[in-house]
This record gives structure tokens, sequence and C-alpha cells, in this order.
């Protein structure tokens, strides 16, 4: 029963969209930790002040990050999601940067015509 568990979960990991998901959910959660830390440190109108104060602040600590983490989690995701059309070769990333995965929104679609002029297109009467 283990062996075929491990199969699975390794057998998932070989999925390039799964690890397109994975690999941004560590990044949006890796800016959430960030961005909670300089919270936390920058003080910012006596919020850490007003943290540290209460009575259980590990909970409030905790509510934030988990509130960061599912913004920052989910925009990286969904961004990394709607890139994939704008990639030349079909969302499997370009040769030339260094498997970064992102897309800066310049690609062109495959099936885009090379000019900028209108199509006639056949459109039947009422």
């Amino acid at each position: 029963m283990l062996r075929t568990a491990a199969f699975l979960r390794m057998a998932i990991f070989r999925s390039p969209l799964f690890r397109l998901l994975a690999i941004n959910l560590a990044a949006g959660t890796a800016a959430a930790v960030l961005l909670l830390c300089g919270l936390l440190a920058l003080n910012p109108h006596g919020l850490r002040d007003l943290i540290l104060a209460d009575r259980s602040p590990a909970t409030a600590i905790g509510l934030l990050l988990f509130g960061l983490f599912i913004t920052f989690g989910s925009t990286a995701m969904g961004t990394a999601i709607m890139a994939l059309g704008g990639l030349p070769d079909g969302g499997a990333g370009d040769s030339g940067s260094g498997g970064g995965g992102g897309s800066s929104g310049g690609g062109r679609r495959r099936d885009a015509p090379d000019d900028d002029k209108p199509l006639p297109v056949r459109v039947r009467a009422r």
C-alpha cells in the first residue's frame, strides 16, 4: 500500500501543470511570509505592537499569514495559468530562459496572423 501511494505522489510531480502550480504556490507563499515579516519589522501604524499586546499573538499572526498565503498563492498560480496562452511553444517555457517559468506577456500565439490587417469574414444575412 505504501509503495502505491509513493508511486502516485511521484507521478503527480511529473505533470508539468502540477509542477507549474506548485512552483508558483511556493513563490506566493514566500512572498506572503516576506510581507508578513516586513510588516512586523516596520511596524506600520503600530501593527506589531497591537498584535503583540493581544493575549494570543500567535493566533493573530497565523490568521494574517493564512490570509496573505491565500491571496499571494492564488495570485501567483492564476498569473502563471493566464500566462500560458502567451507562450509561443504551448506553455513549456522558452529554451532561452533559465527555467523561470514566467512570461512577461510578450509571446505571440501560434494561430495569430503575422500582419495586423483585419481578415475578411463572410457573414450570412438574416
